[in-house]
């Protein structure tokens, strides 16, 4: 999956996915594949759900957790999407082997 990479330096995280786009802090973190790897799983989790759904989800999801963790990085560790994308980010085969809808198995 080829996404375009784009650099935006406030961004509030190291990287992000928004279809169809792959958003970096800085231009070093386009070498870093384990970080790329894990913005195109949640490209694929987007395509999966056909995007606006997604972004649903993944608040609800996140809103739930930081009901239950009362903790704001406990909260997103805890994202459905957020454990499928680490748990596989090192996988550079992950996304090319399928694997379609992998996060319903970690709900």
């Amino acid at each position: 999956m080829k996404a375009p990479i784009l650099i935006v330096k406030k961004l509030p995280a190291t990287g992000m996915a928004i279809f169809p786009f792959i958003l970096l802090k800085n231009l070093k973190l386009k070498q870093d594949q384990s970080i790329i790897n894990h913005e195109k799983i949640h490209l694929r989790q987007q395509l999966e759900l056909l995007i606006f759904p997604f972004y649903i989800l993944y608040l609800i999801n996140y809103f739930i957790n930081l009901i239950r963790y009362r903790e704001h990085h406990k909260a997103y560790l805890n994202i459905v999407f957020e454990k499928e994308a680490y748990h596989y980010e090192l996988n550079m085969e992950y996304l090319k082997k399928g694997n379609w809808y992998g996060w319903i198995k970690l709900i």
